[in-house]
């Protein structure tokens, strides 16, 4: 499968919760590891299949971060990259700190995959 990454990635330790869009209650926990504008990794041992629609619930450093997205991905009983869909103005700037956050603490070089 081609990943072909369409944004910079950061790292991110937070905890999530992902969801079925078609059965929201059927919440599974996760951790968030990656970050970018488009999307992120999320580990948990029960991955959804690809091209399943969640929504995407991520909390760290006190915000709270929700979005609509599509699985990409799954790497079995470790997790699952998600493309985010749907993201709502006050979330978009959550999301845009985070990375801004997670720019300035990294080394020049991670930056391009040195």
């Amino acid at each position: 499968m081609n990943q072909t990454r369409r944004s910079l990635r950061f790292s991110l330790d937070a905890s999530a919760e992902v969801a079925p869009e078609a059965t929201p209650s059927e919440t599974v926990r996760a951790r968030t590891t990656e970050l970018s504008l488009q999307g992120c990794y999320l580990q948990t041992p029960a991955p959804f299949a690809v091209e399943t629609p969640v929504l995407v619930k991520i909390f760290h450093e006190g915000a709270y971060f929700e979005a609509k997205g599509t699985v990409l991905y799954i790497r079995a009983a470790s997790g699952m990259g998600v493309a985010f869909r749907d993201i709502k103005p006050y979330c978009h700037a959550i999301l845009q700190k985070w990375i801004l956050s997670a720019l300035r603490g990294q080394p020049f070089a991670h930056l391009f995959g040195e």
